[in-house]
């Protein structure tokens, strides 16, 4: 048993550090062989192949017979330690382009209007998209906007263009700051549908809530991310007596 842990253990290490070759890019399409992998990271071939079944059940890769273990999809990075939009922190990576579900002013919902600091009921520009990068869905977001800032952008490129670039360039401001939550949570068939998952996959369920450099809280986001195509990172400092200075 304790064996059986200790490679489990192993595997684990293995595919991490596979893991991230893949996704800062060092590993071509066609993964080396096992042995080659198991020089790489110190580990038996046994380890290996377990290592590489970790990162099937993710569907990060493939084994193709007669061909080896090709990178399905890399996983991007997308940082949370500044405030960007999803094509600034992709850019090099292709377009990211939104089909635009929804658009348009609603009532704000009570959790909407308490956390844009609005009256209950008052009107908010409401965006659901789903974004996608080479084709593939990355994200399903849904935004509600104060009407003042949001209303402008009703008439402008939401399909090509990142929502906080539209709102700084059509309403002359510029954004301060936004606290993030991040969650793991199982995609219900909705929205696995339109993240093209199997229902009950393990997405990242993302709350942003962006202000104003006055606080002002204008952008209300819920966003669910696939983790297998997205990785979400921060860097952190250590600031004065021990306290941590960074986001994550």
């Amino acid at each position: 048993m304790v064996t059986t842990q200790r490679r489990a253990e192993r595997a684990r290490q293995v595919a991490d550090g596979l893991r991230q070759r893949i996704v800062a890019g060092e590993v071509g399409e066609l993964l080396p062989g096992e042995r080659e992998l198991g020089e790489w990271f110190g580990a038996s071939r046994n380890v290996v192949r377990e290592a590489l079944g970790l990162l099937r059940d993710e569907g990060l890769v493939e084994r193709r017979q007669g061909v080896g273990t090709l990178v399905v999809r890399p996983k991007y990075g997308h940082g949370l330690d500044q405030l960007t939009g999803l094509a600034e922190a992709l850019e090099g990576h292709g377009e990211v382009v939104n089909e635009v579900r929804t658009a348009g002013t609603v009532a704000a919902p009570p959790s909407v209007a308490e956390r844009l600091g609005l009256a209950a009921g008052e009107k908010v520009v409401h965006l659901e998209r789903v974004r996608r990068l080479g084709g593939a869905p990355l994200s399903l977001d849904s935004t509600y906007l104060v009407a003042d800032l949001g209303i402008p952008l009703l008439g402008k490129d939401l399909a090509h263009r990142d929502l906080f670039a539209l709102l700084e360039e059509t309403n002359g401001i510029r954004l301060g700051r936004a606290e993030v939550e991040v969650h793991a949570v199982s995609a219900g068939p909705d929205t696995a549908a339109l993240l093209d998952i199997a229902p009950g996959t393990a997405v990242f369920a993302l709350d942003r809530l962006t202000r104003l450099p006055d606080g002002r809280p204008v952008d209300a986001e819920w966003l669910h991310i696939r983790a297998d195509r997205l990785t979400l990172r921060a860097t952190l400092h250590r600031g004065p007596g021990g306290q941590a200075a960074g986001a994550c």
